[in-house]
């Protein structure tokens, strides 16, 4: 296991478990990043993070992708 920051472009792994503080957890849930979910990484630019996740892109912070866990 280990947090999806450190995912490599193109792997697609399972979400785990999301941590962080109680609104962060469902700000992350709202946009799909739920347990058992697969998710993608597209690209990493400037700290940054684009995802694929439910066949939609969402750009997050190293910040929150490092309480991502895969």
């Amino acid at each position: 296991m280990m947090p999806l920051s450190m995912a490599n472009p193109g792997e697609r792994n399972c979400i785990k478990k999301v941590g962080g503080k109680e609104e962060v957890r469902r700000f992350l849930e709202n946009l799909g990043f739920v347990v058992g979910s697969d998710v993608m990484v597209i690209s990493k630019i400037n700290g940054d993070i684009i995802v694929n996740i439910k066949d939609s892109r969402v750009a997050i912070s190293r910040e929150m992708a490092n309480k991502i866990v895969i």
